[in-house]
């Protein structure tokens, strides 16, 4: 199997995973601690490789979609979020958790499901570099404005956490990327893959470490994780499509905004202040269902574009994206 092909099954293995972490935890609960943090940055690590300075030429030259990518991110799922932890009444940890898996940016593998679904990759990988870099300020600030009620919420150890697993490897392997141009074309290759290992490391072992609450409130935990996800996905798309931006960006801002960084939840919910380690639980879950309702939405997206080929409309979307 090519890397390319061990990447765009990342759903697949995500749910496998899961899956065998309840009946054998043991394969994965080694998978803890400083392990999960050094996941998540290898995670960052790869997304700074992948950057150019072009890609930010690109926002200069098309602000307003990634502008309203990031802002619906940071406003539809925080507030998804916050509703559905008070009337679906989660237990404090489960609530926190959930509020912190809706201040979180854009994953990436959000751009896997984009390349799939026909979505402009490009803008999605913007996106997600944009969503990331605001999520350093936003996600303990906005977390700590929505969970405090329900335990207290240090914001600074919250930002700080976010700064050593984000913006530090991150801008690391932005160096490499520009400084270091040779190292980075021999390990670019092999990052996806390793990240796609990762966030399946992170997410079995979270779930295998709390096989027994989520036997207990596995039920309603999978149904706020659905309505939050099903929810970013759809208000992502109308809002776009609300403002007239044709099928292409309707669908990358879906993804995007559908799409959380659940490892970060997860590195946050262990490692950024909070007592109950079944913060980190509703992060675990998320990363399951947000890649399957993507992957599905993706292959759904597909085939319709492939059913419904027009090479008028195609042309107009492109000379728009160009």
């Amino acid at each position: 199997m090519t890397p390319e092909r061990y990447t765009l099954l990342f759903p697949v293995w995500t749910v496998l995973g899961a899956s065998l972490s309840l009946v054998v935890p043991e394969w994965f609960t080694w998978f803890r601690g400083p392990w999960i943090t050094s996941g998540l940055g290898l995670i960052m690590l790869g997304m700074g490789l992948g950057l150019a300075p072009r890609d930010f030429v690109r926002v200069g030259r098309r602000p307003a979609p990634v502008g309203l990518g990031v802002l619906a991110q940071f406003l539809v799922m925080p507030s998804l979020a916050a509703v559905l932890a008070v009337g679906l009444r989660l237990d404090p940890p489960f609530a926190v958790g959930l509020i912190l898996v809706g201040c979180c940016p854009g994953g990436t593998a959000s751009n896997v499901v984009a390349l799939i679904g026909r979505a402009d990759v490009a803008l999605s990988v913007v996106m997600t570099t944009c969503s990331t870099l605001a999520a350093v300020v936003l996600t303990p600030r906005l977390t700590e404005l929505l969970a405090s009620q329900y335990v207290p919420v240090d914001g600074w150890a919250l930002f700080l956490k976010v700064v050593q697993v984000v913006l530090l490897p991150l801008s690391i392997g932005v160096f490499l990327k520009q400084g270091l141009p040779r190292v980075a074309r021999r390990v670019e290759p092999v990052m996806p893959p390793l990240a796609v290992t990762a966030i399946v490391l992170i997410v079995s072992s979270i779930v295998g470490s709390q096989r027994a609450a989520l036997q207990q409130q596995g039920p309603l935990l999978l149904l706020a994780c659905l309505l939050l996800h099903a929810g970013g996905f759809l208000l992502g798309f109308w809002l776009p499509r609300w403002f007239g931006y044709p099928g292409s960006v309707q669908r990358t801002i879906s993804i995007e905004v559908g799409m959380q960084n659940s490892g970060l939840a997860v590195v946050l919910a262990r490692s950024g202040g909070f007592v109950s380690p079944l913060t980190a639980l509703p992060g675990a879950i998320s990363a399951v269902l947000h890649c399957m309702i993507g992957s599905a939405l993706a292959a759904i997206w597909r085939s319709r574009e492939s059913a419904q080929k027009n090479p008028v409309r195609d042309g107009v979307e492109q000379v728009y994206q160009d």
